[in-house]
């Protein structure tokens, strides 16, 4: 997508170990278009926060090896950027907010000074500008008394609270990306409705890209436009997100549906997918989710591609959908 924000081509990354290496990504090949809500689904050690890491130069020099792949965000090579270069990015072109609030901010300055030091690294603004300016973000968030809530440190305030203080720091100076990484996990669901909602507001209001990391397919039917399901560090299933609910091609992608509680029926057990995400030092051949799948076939011992699945770019990796196409 030549107009995209964040383009990822053809990406493979190890970490390097003792006696062997574990293969994060394998082939991750992804895009994020101006405006839109992209999400990124898939079980804990899928990839997906190694994805949005890679996207901003935040993985730490010399322990991992990019093998293969690209990744260019507006329209520069993250992978040749030195550290300071990807500082000036951060921030002023993207942004990221972390899963947790609380180790994410500074727990021992105010929330004033905190949000005063990124306003004032990214735009010419004096201190009174400044402050005026981190004070209109707040108020933006829907945080009451914001000029005393700059005075308050981290602990002093709740968990939604602390949460909208990481998208206003997101928003200061309006970036074309924003990456999200679990932002909801620690929150009740109430809170997470309101965080969700409001993200999503600032983020159409300024038309910013935003890319939302989770493994709640849930949150991906409600607030994104095209949906990328991980598995074992690659793509299994790609598509609009309406389509790809409506007609999940691929088993894990069936499987992590059928999981959610409003899908079962009254009185019966949750659904749960048999089994765990494969040891990534030491992937298995072929399809790395043909373990744990009910339909599994001995073309599963190949790697599939990702084969068309229907209208709006709908792909899926799964052998099963390749018999569907040629049939």
């Amino acid at each position: 997508m030549p107009d995209a924000v964040l383009a990822i081509d053809n990406l493979s990354l190890e970490f390097p170990g003792f006696r062997s290496s574990a293969k994060a990504l394998n082939g991750v090949t992804l895009a994020v278009r101006p405006g839109e809500i992209v999400g990124v689904v898939g079980e804990s050690g899928s990839g997906k926060s190694v994805t949005a890491m890679l996207s901003l130069g935040l993985l730490p020099h010399g322990r991992y090896r990019v093998t293969e792949g690209a990744v260019r965000l507006l329209g520069h090579d993250i992978l040749a950027q030195s550290e300071r270069q990807l500082m000036a990015l951060r921030g002023r072109q993207a942004a990221m907010i972390f899963q947790e609030p609380m180790t994410a901010l500074n727990p021992t300055r105010r929330i004033g000074r905190q949000l005063l030091d990124v306003i004032q690294r990214h735009q010419r603004l004096g201190h009174t500008q400044a402050r005026a300016k981190a004070v209109e973000l707040l108020r933006d968030m829907h945080i009451a008394d914001p000029e005393q809530v700059l005075e308050r440190y981290p602990f002093e305030l709740s968990g939604g609270m602390r949460q909208r203080i990481m998208i206003a720091l997101a928003f200061s100076c309006d970036p074309k990306l924003l990456i999200a990484d679990e932002p909801t996990t620690a929150l009740d669901v109430t809170v997470q409705r309101q965080v969700l909602l409001l993200l999503r507001e600032k983020a159409r209001a300024r038309g910013t890209a935003i890319l939302l990391i989770t493994h709640d397919m849930a949150l991906v039917g409600q607030f994104c436009d095209r949906v990328y399901v991980m598995y074992a560090g690659a793509i299994v299933e790609q598509g609009a997100t309406a389509q790809v609910l409506a007609t999940p091609c691929h088993p894990y992608t069936r499987g992590l549906l059928a999981c959610l509680p409003e899908r079962a029926r009254p009185g019966s057990e949750l659904h749960s997918i048999p089994g765990q995400v494969p040891n990534l030092a030491a992937l298995p051949t072929g399809c790395a989710f043909k373990a744990r799948c009910a339909q599994r076939m001995p073309c599963c011992e190949t790697r599939p591609g990702l084969f068309a699945a229907g209208p709006a770019h709908h792909r899926s990796a799964c052998w099963l959908q390749a018999e569907e196409t040629v049939a």
